[in-house]
C-alpha cells in the first residue's frame, strides 16, 4: 500500500475514535493511535504534504469511512474489544440511516 494511503487510513482512524463520544478512555486509544502515526512517519519516506493530508481527511472523508479506517488501526494497537465493538455499532447505525 502507497504510503500516503496508509498515512490517510491512520488519520481517518484517529479522527473516526475521536467520534467516539460513549466510550468513556477515548482519550488513551487516541494517544495510542498518535503514536503509531508518529512511528509510521519516523520510518517511512513521506513525499507528500502530511498537514494537507491530514486537514483533507478530516474535511472531506465521511465518518462511516474514518469508522472502517479505525476498525483496521484498533487491532494493530490492541485497543480493547469493546471499543471495536462500539465501532462496528456506530457504522451499524449509520448504515441503517441510509
Amino acid at each position: 500500500m502507497e504510503t500516503r494511503n496508509t498515512y490517510r487510513y491512520l488519520i481517518g482512524a484517529y479522527f473516526g475514535i475521536e467520534e467516539m463520544d460513549e466510550y468513556k478512555t477515548k482519550e488513551y486509544v487516541l494517544r495510542d493511535i498518535k503514536e503509531y502515526i508518529d512511528n509510521f512517519l519516523s520510518v517511512n519516506h513521506i513525499d507528500f504534504n502530511i498537514q494537507e493530508e491530514y486537514d483533507d481527511v478530516n474535511n472531506n472523508v465521511s465518518l462511516d469511512t474514518k469508522l472502517h479506517d479505525a476498525l483496521i488501526v484498533l487491532p494493530k494497537i490492541n485497543a480493547p474489544i469493546d471499543l471495536i465493538l462500539l465501532v462496528k455499532d456506530r457504522i451499524k447505525e449509520l448504515n441503517d440511516k441510509r
